[in-house]
């Protein structure tokens, strides 16, 4: 089973600014391409920031008066880039990347920790190739129900792990997956949860399997769900 990655998800034509592309210019390229961000890149494709309509409407938001002066109050920082008119004095830099291999998991836990809407995608000489969205980690989520019902199946318990199919009974509702039925090896409980939990569009796996032997202890005769009687004496 393979875990799906950022570069099975991403936008790999991505809109971009350079760093001389004035405010207009960003503008502009939000609107005609409908998005919300774009990477500022040097002449080797290399992402050295990200300009967003939240950047925009902030270096607006600290201009006031007909004349538009920089307000006194606001941080130096935040002046230098109300006064900028290109990408280079209004993106966010530097900016966190991404690779095309890491897991949506990965990328996830990167978006959360830095609290950002989006991650640019480099290859190993750190040039852009794509661009993950927070949208795009959700897309596995819209798979429905019975094709993730069929793969569990046929899939992960008949062909992977020889499970006969009259064995377990899957069922599977808004991408919440249970199983109920009896298998041979206590052992094999956890590794087929885990197999489910990691598909496409599976939001939690609930399970009361059963087993025929728990080969998780040293006896590995003990047979059934319930207490074990003591070893003879």
């Amino acid at each position: 089973m393979q875990y799906r990655t950022v570069g099975d998800v991403m936008t790999r034509e991505v809109v971009t600014a350079r760093p001389g592309t004035t405010f207009k210019e960003i503008v502009g390229l939000l609107h005609r391409n409908d998005i919300t961000a774009v990477p500022v890149v040097d002449d080797r494709r290399h992402p050295v920031g990200i300009v967003s309509e939240a950047d925009l409407i902030r270096r607006e938001a600290a201009l006031l008066g007909e004349g538009r002066p920089v307000s006194r109050w606001i941080h130096p920082h935040e002046r230098y880039r109300a006064e900028a008119e290109t990408a280079e004095g209004m993106m966010t830099s530097p900016v966190v990347t991404a690779h095309a291999e890491w897991t949506l998991a990965e990328a996830a836990r990167v978006m959360h920790r830095k609290k950002l809407k989006r991650l640019p995608v480099i290859d190993r000489d750190g040039r852009l190739t794509g661009i993950v969205s927070r949208s795009d980690l959700l897309q596995p989520f819209l798979r429905d129900d019975d094709s993730i019902r069929e793969e569990i199946a046929d899939d992960v318990l008949l062909s992977t792990l020889w499970v006969p199919a009259e064995a377990v009974e899957v069922t599977v509702d808004d991408g919440v997956v249970t199983l109920t039925g009896r298998v041979a090896r206590k052992s094999l409980i956890p590794v087929i949860e885990g197999m489910c939990r990691s598909l496409d569009g599976v939001v939690a796996v609930r399970q009361s399997l059963a087993f025929e032997v728990d080969d998780t202890h040293t006896d590995a005769e003990q047979r059934g769900t319930g207490p074990h009687p003591a070893p003879p004496h």
